[in-house]
């Protein structure tokens, strides 16, 4: 019995077809798997001791106050200015709703309540993302003169965060806060899958801006 050379030629067609795809997924799934290993690895990672400043990138306020993961990036700062490796803090961060205390104005008045001179604290409180959080920072510290930045977020943000500031050009450096609100592993995997969700995305548009 002779093939019909026409199906022969759909079924092969048929079967590079699919072990495309099949090359494909496994690419895309190793791609993934690295996004995940390198936020992971890169939130353990910390930068020189020292800079001019730290910048705290926002997060919630509840009830006019810092929230759990707010606070906990809000004291590594306290740290590292109680220990003198920065002499400036500055907060980001804008209002959740109108009406409401910004997220920068709340961490400022908890740093104060904490024995931080205000002097040495600078706000920005306009920002809502990331890269609004750095970029504005970036602006207030120029007018204060200030170039060297320790930045300070949760492990798991360091990586996105970093890469913001690179792309920004500041002289900046990870200070991953050590007492982070993400403990367990049941908040700290809804974290990194969204943070793995949000640094492809970034990386995907970066050509494009």
């Amino acid at each position: 019995m002779v093939s019909d050379p026409k199906h022969v030629n759909k079924t092969v067609k048929k079967r590079r077809t699919l072990h495309f795809l099949l090359i494909l997924l496994i690419l895309l799934f190793l791609y993934v798997l690295y996004t995940a290993y390198v936020i992971w690895s890169y939130g353990q990672q910390t930068g020189p001791a020292q800079a001019e400043a730290a910048i705290v990138l926002g997060a919630a306020v509840t009830e006019g106050k810092p929230s759990p993961v707010l606070k906990g990036r809000i004291d590594h700062a306290l740290m590292l200015y109680d220990a003198g490796s920065v002499e400036k803090l500055i907060f980001t961060g804008g209002s959740g709703s109108e009406g409401e205390i910004s997220e920068a104005e709340a961490a400022q008045k908890y740093a104060i309540s904490n024995g931080v001179n205000s002097e040495d604290i600078l706000i920005e409180t306009t920002s809502t993302i990331t890269e609004e959080n750095l970029y504005n920072a970036k602006i207030i510290a120029e007018q204060a003169g200030i170039s060297s930045f320790l930045i300070v977020s949760d492990p798991l943000h360091m990586r996105r965060a970093m890469l913001m500031a690179e792309d920004l050009e500041m002289r900046a450096y990870p200070s991953p806060a050590v007492n982070s609100a993400y403990k367990s592993w049941k908040t700290k995997l809804p974290f990194l899958l969204r943070e793995m969700f949000f640094y492809i995305g970034y990386q995907a548009v970066s050509p494009f801006r």
